[in-house]
C-alpha cells in the first residue's frame, strides 16, 4: 500500500503517541494535515544545513515566497530541526548512531501516523573519503560495520539484535543517473562504512586517546577499501536498518570533504 510501517503492538495501545524530541503528538496536532502529501524526507547532522537545504528546495519548487522565513516546525524542542518546503521535509539527525536513532524512530511514528505513501527519505551530509577525489559524491548501497559486514548490532534489553543495512539499489541508481546532469560534482556508488566515533572509531591519530600506530591504520583503510568502502562516517547503519524494517525506500549521499 506504500504506508510508512510501524512494528510495535504497543503503540495500538497507547492513547496518545507524544514524540517527545520533535515537539509533536497524535493529540496536539493534526498530522495528517501537516504532513499527509509528504512524498520526499531528507535528513542531515546540521539543523543550519537543513534549514539552507529546506530554502534551496523551496526556490527550486518555485514555490511562493523567497522561502527565507521558512519555520522550524520543532521549535518547541532544541534537540532537532524540521522545515517543509512543499512535499519535502527537511529534517536535522545530529551525529551519531544514537542521535539518529532517535530522530528515525519519531520521524517515522510521524510518517506512520501522518498516512503517508510511497516515501523517499535521503541522508544526505559530509563524510570522509576513502581512495577516491576531494569533492566526490559517495552514494552508498550498503551500510557497513567496522567490520566491514552489512549488519547494524543492537542491543535490545541484553540481546544483541542484528539488522539488516542493505539500501535501495534502484533508488541508488536513480541518484546516480541523476548526478551525470552535475558534472561539477563526481558520483560514485560504493560501501559506506559506520563507526561509533569520530575519533579512534575512524582511525584518526589526533584524539585525546590513539591506541594503535600510523601503520596499522593505513593496513586498516586499505582493507577497507578492498571490501568495497568508499567513505566513513557515522549513522549509516542504523538508518539503513531502520528505514529497511518500516518500509522507507532509503539512501544516503555523502559529500568527501577531503
Amino acid at each position: 500500500s506504500g504506508l510508512v510501517l510501524v512494528k510495535n503492538p504497543h503503540l495500538d495501545l497507547m492513547e496518545e503517541d507524544i514524540l517527545y524530541h520533535l515537539d509533536l503528538g497524535t493529540k496536539t496536532h493534526n498530522l495528517p494535515a501537516m504532513f499527509g502529501d509528504i512524498k520526499f524526507v531528507c535528513v542531515g547532522g546540521s539543523p543550519t544545513r537543513m534549514r539552507a537545504f529546506a530554502q534551496f528546495m523551496h526556490r527550486e519548487l518555485g514555490l511562493a515566497g523567497d522561502g527565507e522565513d521558512v519555520a522550524d516546525i520543532c521549535a518547541g524542542s532544541d534537540r532537532y530541526a524540521m522545515y517543509r518546503a512543499g512535499p519535502v521535509l527537511s529534517v536535522s539527525h545530529g551525529m551519531g548512531i544514537p542521535s539518529i536513532s532517535i530522530m528515525l524512530h519519531e520521524l517515522i511514528k510521524l510518517l506512520h501516523h501522518a498516512k503517508c505513501r510511497d516515501v523517499t527519505i535521503i541522508r544526505i551530509g559530509t563524510s570522509g573519503g576513502l581512495g577516491i577525489e576531494a569533492g566526490s559524491v559517495v552514494i552508498t548501497d550498503t551500510a557497513v560495520d567496522s567490520s566491514f559486514q552489512p549488519r547494524f548490532e543492537q542491543v535490545v534489553l541484553d540481546d544483541v539484535v542484528v539488522r539488516s543495512t542493505e539500501l535501495d539499489k534502484d533508488l541508488a541508481e536513480e541518484l546516480l543517473a541523476c548526478s551525470r546532469e552535475i558534472p561539477d560534482f563526481p558520483t560514485l556508488i560504493g560501501h559506506t562504512l559506520c563507526t561509533y566515533d569520530f575519533y579512534e572509531g575512524q582511525g584518526r591519530l589526533d584524539g585525546a586517546l590513539c591506541s594503535f600506530s600510523s601503520e596499522k591504520k593505513l593496513e586498516y583503510l586499505r582493507r577497507a577499501y578492498d571490501a568495497g568502502v568508499r567513505n566513513i562516517e557515522m549513522e549509516s547503519t542504523a538508518f539503513a536498518a531502520l528505514c529497511g524494517l518500516c518500509g522507507l525506500k532509503g539512501e544516503s549521499c555523502r559529500f568527501h570533504l577531503l
